[in-house]
Parts: structure tokens; sequence; C-alpha cells
């Protein structure tokens, strides 16, 4: 039996040889594209540095200089890896990082003084570490070197015996993963990711739900590498881009709010709220003298700020008092860099912003960066919605 023979074809021209073959298959081999910007890069990089430094300094700080124990075990640059550079994983939240790393340390500490052959106390505790793990659904990849470790780690691991699991296991990961939440908290990134509330879709209502992706996923019977909520957001957010993809004509423009009410950074906050219940909006671009965006302000700001002249819930709304807070100015409460679009960008560049970075007003600038008008959701639902129907009655 010739082992390339599936690979030819009765056509001479598309007959494949075998070297063809080899190389095509080691080019499979070839890494996909990295989507990750430079930036998030960098910030994943420092902070693996910082994590690991601050959880060998800490051993040696608890531990002093003439410990036995070791400051830092090789399967923490592992961990660190995917709690700084892959933090969106389920693999490195926090349980399957603590958990993880206790299982294994145990099972293998307890290989280790039961069998006398290494490798084999290697193998088994390899394997009842990782089906543990499973059972308490805590996989953490590194955590299999933690296993090895308490095996093949020589005399001075051997001799902590399950001390192991508290000093070093235990201990540096605790403080590692301190180190990513601190991390990950300062420099605005989500850790851990707590899983969120499936979004509600109504009973006969089309679109992808979370119910299906976890369906899909159960009848493949493997681990997926991603969050339910996180696969049920991307593909929400891909439908509505798939969505304006149709409508590409469509600019912010054509459905923007024209002469957006605005105030200026010296108009008082009391001044501002009236003009917000007057005018039955929920937010105020704030604009220079030469009309540039230079912050928002929307009702959300106004919350609990009775030191701006507003007194709390009263009835139907929030009634004003004049006093002398009330000469307070819309600069101390506004929102300063605020998200703006051009009057030309297309809405399907649009909808992305709405989707994911939860913006639910965005003033529109001219070429000169000048406010020439205001997009709500409100806004985009609808230019939407008439451009839907301006299409059927064209194709009817």
């Amino acid at each position: 039996m010739r082992p390339f023979a599936a690979l030819s074809s009765c056509d001479p021209k598309k007959t494949i040889v075998p070297s063809q073959a080899v190389l095509r298959w080691f080019a499979s081999f070839a890494p996909h594209p990295v989507s990750v910007s430079w930036r998030e890069r960098l910030r994943s990089c420092f902070g693996a540095l910082l994590g690991i430094a601050a959880t060998g300094a800490s051993m040696h700080w608890l531990l002093g200089p003439q410990a036995q124990i070791p400051f830092l075990i090789a399967p923490m640059g592992a961990s660190a890896v995917l709690l700084f550079g892959v933090p969106a994983s389920p693999l490195a939240q926090p349980w399957s990082f603590i958990g993880g790393n206790l299982v294994a340390a145990t099972v293998g500490v307890l290989s280790a003084m039961w069998i006398g052959d290494p490798i084999l106390a290697a193998a088994l505790a390899l394997a009842a570490a990782t089906c543990v793990m499973f059972a308490l659904r805590c996989i953490h990849p590194p955590s299999g070197a933690v296993a090895l470790t308490a095996v093949l780690g020589g005399p001075a691991i051997h001799a902590l015996g399950l001390r192991f699991v508290l000093e070093p296991v235990a201990l540096q990961s605790l403080v590692l993963l301190a180190s990513a939440i601190v991390y990950h908290t300062v420099t605005g990134h989500r850790y851990p990711h707590v899983a969120r509330p499936a979004a509600h879709t109504a009973p006969g209502a089309a679109g992808v739900t979370r119910a299906d992706l976890e369906a899909i996923v159960r009848e493949r019977g493997e681990l997926i590498d991603v969050a339910a909520d996180d696969l049920e957001s991307l593909v929400h957010e891909a439908q509505l881009v798939a969505y304006a993809r149709s409508f590409s004509e469509l600019k912010c423009a054509d459905i923007m709010t024209r002469d957006a009410v605005s105030v200026s950074s010296e108009t008082t906050a009391a001044a501002a709220w009236r003009l917000l219940e007057r005018n039955r909006i929920k937010a105020l671009p704030v604009i220079d003298e030469t009309r540039r965006v230079v912050g928002i302000v929307t009702r959300t700001d106004f919350v609990g700020r009775t030191a701006f002249g507003l007194r709390g819930p009263r009835s139907r709304g929030i009634s004003l008092w004049r006093d002398a807070s009330a000469s307070r100015r819309v600069d101390d409460l506004m929102t300063p860099n605020v998200r703006t679009v051009d009057a030309d960008l297309s809405v399907a560049q649009l909808i992305p912003v709405f989707a994911h970075y939860g913006h639910h007003h965005i003033p529109v600038v001219d070429e000169r960066r000048r406010l020439i008008g205001m997009i709500t959701q409100a806004d985009l639902i609808g230019g939407l919605h008439r451009q839907t129907q301006t299409r059927q009655l064209r194709s009817a």
C-alpha cells in the first residue's frame, strides 16, 4: 500500500507528490496571527515581571535568606504567563490557579511518598492530578509541573513532605494571584473574569443564546479555552457587525441628532441639570469657545451630588434649590476626554463602539473637531430600522 496514494488524483496535472504533501503538512504548523496589540503585549510582559518579582521577594522576606524552601518554583513562571498574558482564559481564573496547584502538590507529594520508582510516581501523579482537577473544575496546565516538581524536585523538596503544599506552593500561589489582581485593577483590566448573567432573549426571538453555545460545547465533549459569557459576547457583537455591514453606506451624519444641546465648562451644575430636564435628554456635550468637545456630563454624574445644588429624589425626579453651592460649575463633575466620532464614519464601524465599550451617548464632530450632533443608542436603532424599511420598500 502506497502511503500517499490518497493524495493523488486521476488528473495528472493535479497529482500531489509526496514531498509537496509533507511540506504542506509542516506548513500547517505555522501559528495563527496574533490579534493582541503591542501595547497589550507589553502590559502583559511587565505584569509578569512584577508578579514574579513580588512573589520571589515576598518569599525571601517571609522565610529569610537561610530557608531551605525555594523562593520560586518553576511552575510559577508558566502560571504567570496565563495570569498576566491570558487573563480571560478559564484556565487562568483564581479557582483554577489556586485549586489546581494545591491538588497537584498534594497528589505529587503522596505519590513520591508511596511509590518508590520516580518515573512511575511522576506519571501516576500527573494522571491523578489531572483527574482530580477535572472533577473539581480547577484545570490549570502549569499545575502538572507542580506535581512533577513534588516527585522529581530532589532531596530538598522531598524533605518538606506535605509542607511542600503550603510552603512554597500555596504561599507563592497566593502572592502571585494577589499581584495579578492588583496589577489588572490598576491597569484597567477585567480580572478575575466573574461570570456574567446570560443575555435575555425573548421566546421565539432569532439569534444565538448562551444555552445554544453551551449545548454545542457539550456535544463536542472537549474543553474549550474560552468562558461561556465571553463567547456569547463575541457572537452577539459579530451578529451586530454582520447586520451593520449591509448598511455600510449609512453614515453617522445620517442618523445623528443635529443641533445637539450643549454647555460650556463654565455653566453651573444647576443650569446643566435644568437643560437635561427641559429637553428630556440624558447627556450634554461640554464644549469650549470654538465648539470643540472637551467633556460630557450625564444624568448619572448628578447622582448623589447634593454639593452641586441638587437634592435627592422627590416624587418623580430630582428637584433643584438655589444656594451658594448651586454656583459650582460643570467642569467639576463632567467626564473629560470623551469619545467622539466623525460625521462621515460608517454606522458599521460605530456599532462596536456602542456594543463593546458601553457608550450610550457619542458626540459627532466635523473635520475641525467641532460639535455638530449627537448619537444615542435610540438614534442608532432608529437609523437601522429606517434603513431596513427603505430596503424592503425598494425590493417590493
